[in-house]
């Protein structure tokens, strides 16, 4: 299964009545996937602690037998949402990483989409660098997982072996990640884009030196 580009492609609207034309299991995909998408919009509006499963079933309108049917719970589905705007970031940056060019080229790019990524989805935004925090340790483990993958990007980019260089590379992440968060969570998604330059000469210089 292709992973999604854009949270947009997971629509929240109800099927409409009558026939549709979908088999049994695509109305099942299309329901988990309004589920996903309203756990989302709402957790950015209200908050992970204060989002219910009745808002999310009133955002999505989808039955409550539906939603139990995917997720145990309200933590099961955050998790899957998670996962989702995870796939959606990382195939932008998978794309990102395939095209040629030196390895500060190539981390300039992936920067770049990274940041295009949450600009353009700032709820998704929201609840992938700020809301998971109050979502529990599993969600969170799952958070730390995704760093650590992004670091093992830096390293492999710049062919970081030694202990010193990998430290760098796991610096430079948290960096970039601790900036975005701090525009995300003031609502200033619109500076997002601009930390891109300054951002990749910075790195730039310190891989030289």
């Amino acid at each position: 299964m292709e992973k999604p580009s854009s949270l947009r492609t997971h629509s929240a609207e109800p099927l409409s009545g009558g026939s549709h034309g979908l088999t049994r299991e695509e109305v099942a995909a299309q329901q988990r996937s309004r589920l996903l998408v309203a756990m989302v919009e709402v957790t950015a509006e209200k908050g992970y602690v204060a989002t219910s499963v009745a808002d999310v079933l009133k955002r999505s309108r989808v039955s409550r037998l539906t939603f139990y049917e995917n997720f145990a719970n309200k933590e099961a589905c955050f998790i899957a949402a998670y996962e989702l705007v995870t796939d959606i970031l990382a195939e932008r940056m998978e794309e990102a990483l395939r095209l040629g060019g030196t390895p500060l080229e190539r981390f300039d790019r992936v920067v770049g989409a990274y940041l295009a990524g949450l600009a353009a989805e700032p709820e998704a935004a929201r609840v992938f660098l700020v809301e998971v925090y109050a979502a529990g340790v599993e969600v969170l483990g799952r958070r730390l997982t995704v760093q650590a993958t992004l670091t093992e990007w830096a390293a492999e980019l710049f062919g970081a072996t030694t202990p010193e260089q990998r430290l760098a590379c796991e610096a430079v992440v948290g960096a970039l990640i601790s900036l975005v968060t701090t525009r995300v969570l003031t609502g200033d998604n619109a500076a997002l884009a601009a930390l891109r330059e300054p951002f990749v000469a910075m790195v730039a210089r310190l891989m030289t030196g």
